[in-house]
């Protein structure tokens, strides 16, 4: 009897109906992609009937962009965009956000959600492609306003194009998140997340200096080893070319 009820309530709650059937399809669309999954499955996973279905989406593709708009998007969101406005210095959160990311072995071998319905439907379905585009770009613009304000507080070097330094952030994340789904690896993920925060740290403001006085003290060492080896050359008693000056 209250097994019936039940059943009558979430019926007469279309809100809520919609909600199951969008985190059903999220989960079906990220393990098979969009093109195999299964409706049947879909709606095993929510429990309404495809009548009910039909009713919130008039197709497949209506209920995958959803999935776009809805859920994928909210990840992001959740996960990058809403921490980014976090009080702080603009590397100190970034590295935070990176740092967060799941790195359980389930998720690795499941993928970004992002990532894998761009690699299958932006060459397929302008309308995916489209909302795909929108979900990088939000991210990449939030990562490039967040690298703006450290430049103005002086924490981020005002050498770094934001918009640049953004895109490769992006490139780096979904990269190292290809490359540890392929092998299936948590731990090739964790090093990228080392190989990302290695990075960010360098775009802190008095990097740039820190690395030429770096290379100055590297060209002042060769110097010396090669004014060494030019004298040992003219003790042993052979005339050689000014070191840097030899002739071909």
């Amino acid at each position: 009897m209250l097994a019936d009820r039940e059943k009558k309530r979430r019926t007469r709650d279309p809100e809520r109906t919609r909600e199951r059937l969008l985190q059903a399809a999220f989960r079906e669309v990220h393990r098979s992609g969009f093109q195999s999954a299964s409706i049947d499955a879909i709606l095993a996973a929510a429990k309404v009937t495809k009548g009910a279905l039909y009713y919130h989406f008039d197709s497949k593709e209506t209920l995958g962009y959803a999935v776009i708009e809805e859920k994928v998007a909210k990840l992001t969101h959740d996960r990058w965009l809403r921490p980014m406005r976090s009080e702080g210095e603009s590397i100190d959160i970034l590295i935070g956000v990176v740092r967060r990311i799941p790195d359980r072995t389930q998720d690795v071998r499941a993928g970004c959600p992002l990532l894998l319905l761009a690699q299958e439907m932006s060459p397929l379905d302008e309308q995916f492609r489209k909302r795909l585009e929108r979900i990088f770009l939000d991210w990449q613009q939030g990562v490039a306003t967040l690298l703006r304000k450290g430049q103005s507080q002086g924490t981020v070097r005002r050498d770094l194009n934001p918009g640049e330094a953004a895109s490769f952030l992006v490139a780096m994340v979904e990269g190292y998140a290809t490359l540890a789904k392929n092998a299936q690896d948590a731990k090739v993920w964790k090093a990228g997340i080392r190989n990302i925060v290695g990075w960010l740290r360098s775009l802190r403001a008095g990097q740039p200096q820190t690395r030429l006085k770096r290379r100055t003290n590297y060209e002042k060492g060769r110097s010396v080893a090669q004014e060494s080896a030019h004298n040992g050359s003219l003790r042993a008693g052979g005339r050689r070319e000014p070191v840097g000056t030899g002739k071909s």
